[in-house]
Formats: C-alpha cells, sequence, structure tokens
C-alpha cells in the first residue's frame, strides 16, 4: 500500500517525560561516558544528561507515525522505515528531575528513488515552564514505498552550507571506537530504544540485513561523544546542534572511525566510517 502525502501535517502523538537520575547516569554508561558531569549524581555542579539523550522520549513520538498510518501502510510496509538524518538543536541541558513534553508533527513527505522521504518536527518542551529543550528535524525513508498523491513540504530543516558538507580534508583527526558485539542490546535498554534489527539476529536477517546493526542514533550518539570531548578546551562548550546524515550500517563487533576537523564558524564537521572504510554517518556538523 501507498504513503499517504494527504497525511502531511499530522500531529503526531505526545510522550511525556520524567527524567530521573536513574535514566541519566544508564544512558551515559550505555555510551560508554566516563565525564563526572554524566556519571557522577553527587557532583558539585550536579548532573547532566548527554545531550544526545533527547532521542528517547523523541522515539515513541516518531514510532506513533506507524500507527496513524497503520490503515494505508502495512506493518511490514512501516517496518521498512530506516532513519535518514538527525538533527537536534540544544537549548538548554537536560536535568535530573525535569518533566518533559515531546511533541511531533510529520512536515514533508516526497517521492525519492528509493521510496519515500518522511521528515518529522519534533519539539520537546518543559512541562513546567513551556522552554524549550530540544528540536529536533528526524528523516526517514520508507523503501520501496510508493507515494500516494504529490510530494508536500509544510517546513524544512535550516539548510547546510557547502563548505559545512564538503568532504573532510587529509588531516582530520581520527579518533577509534571498538563497538563491542553486546552494545547494541545495551544501548537499547539504556535509551529506551527497541527496534528488534538491532538486538534479534533472526529479524535482522529475516530483513535481509547481513546481522544486527547498531542503531544510528547510537553510532551518531558516540561521535558527538567524541566531539565533546575534542571541544573541552574550547570557549563556549556547549554543544548547541548536531546534524548527521546516515549513509551506512555498522556491524556490533567492529571499530569504528570518528573524523572529525574544524569547520565554518566555529563547527566542528565529522564524519564516521566503518572498519571496511564505508561511510556510516556522512555531512556531520556539531555548532558550539
Amino acid at each position: 500500500m501507498p504513503f499517504p502525502a494527504s497525511r502531511v501535517g499530522l500531529e503526531l502523538d505526545p510522550v511525556e517525560t520524567n527524567l530521573s537520575t536513574r535514566k541519566i547516569l544508564a544512558y551515559a554508561a550505555g555510551l560508554g561516558a566516563h565525564e563526572d558531569v554524566y556519571l557522577d549524581d553527587a557532583r558539585a555542579g550536579g548532573l547532566e544528561a548527554l545531550p544526545f539523550q533527547c532521542v528517547s522520549p523523541e522515539w515513541p513520538v516518531v514510532l506513533s507515525m506507524r500507527r496513524w498510518l497503520g490503515d494505508t501502510l502495512s506493518p511490514e510496509e512501516g517496518q521498512r522505515g530506516v532513519h535518514a538524518v538527525q538533527d537536534s538543536t540544544f537549548h538548554r541541558a537536560m536535568r535530573p528531575g525535569d518533566r518533559l513534553v515531546t511533541k511531533g508533527r510529520l512536515v514533508s513527505a516526497t517521492a525519492i528513488r528509493s521510496g519515500v522521504l518522511a521528515v518529522c518536527r519534533l519539539e520537546t518542551t518543559d512541562r513546567l515552564t513551556a522552554e524549550p529543550v530540544t528540536t529536533t528535524w528526524t528523516s526517514s525513508i520508507y523503501r520501496d514505498v510508493v507515494l500516494d498523491g504529490e510530494g508536500s513540504t509544510l517546513e524544512t530543516p535550516p539548510a547546510l552550507s557547502e563548505a559545512q558538507v564538503r568532504p573532510l580534508g587529509p588531516d582530520a583527526r581520527r579518533t577509534q571506537i571498538a563497538i563491542p558485539r553486546e552494545m547494541p542490546h545495551v544501548y537499547s535498554e539504556c535509551a529506551s530504544i527497541w527496534n528488534p534489527i538491532h538486538t534479534e539476529r533472526a529479524v535482522a536477517l529475516a530483513s535481509g540485513l547481513p546481522d544486527i546493526i547498531l542503531h544510528g542514533t547510537a553510532t551518531w550518539a558516540l561521535a558527538g561523544l567524541t566531539l565533546l570531548r575534542a571541544d573541552v578546551n574550547r570557549e563556549g562548550g556547549r554543544l548547541r546542534r548536531m546534524t548527521g546524515r546516515f549513509t551506512g550500517m555498522i556491524i556490533p563487533g567492529e571499530t569504528i572511525t570518528v573524523h572529525h576537523e574544524a569547520g565554518p564558524d566555529g563547527t566542528l564537521r565529522f564524519e564516521v566510517r566503518s572498519a571496511s572504510g564505508a561511510p556510516a554517518i556522512t555531512q556531520g556538523v556539531a555548532w558550539f
């Protein structure tokens, strides 16, 4: 069945999250973060969540789109949706005790060669003050699904400049990160993001994958943690925005390499490559 272009503008199910110390510590530990600010709830300055934890309250909101499209997309077609881009702006740090509300809207559906590109805008706010916490543009590709109707776009994420997306130079720094075989299982539970293709090999193989694969948001977060560590000695070191395009898969048990270099306007540009050298994340940019 086709993906209905007429559903652009659809409001997704809102989700309320009580961000506990336990959730913050678990998420940080699941990524191997060892810094006190993310892992020591007794520190004098208090505990902060890694900014990438925004994906945890966002996941059930994005997932609700499958329910809203269930009358037109089969469950099998819904499963074909793969994360293509994560572009998040961090308005303030998340801390223990935060009561967050995450809302989403389908803002674009267009036909592309491989299927349908769907874009959602997600807003996470403080439930008590209504102040913005995170704004995310998340894109998914529904492989081998036909778009019903003319493509429609209500909003688009901020565009990247040519200088920001050009290939990295030969002198870009390289940081290698070993991905344990069990990491997708740990990340699934610590981030509260479960999809069986990441943990159940039989499901992954039946879906046409060569093995279980690491979550794209986990690879994105590992790259971001690398950049935070690289940026620790710079002024104004708080991460304000980070984007990346998911272009390949990571098989647990291999070692990935994060390539990164200074970009224009105080940014850091990055990409992630698998053990074979194939790109897993491209057009990565972080603003500080």
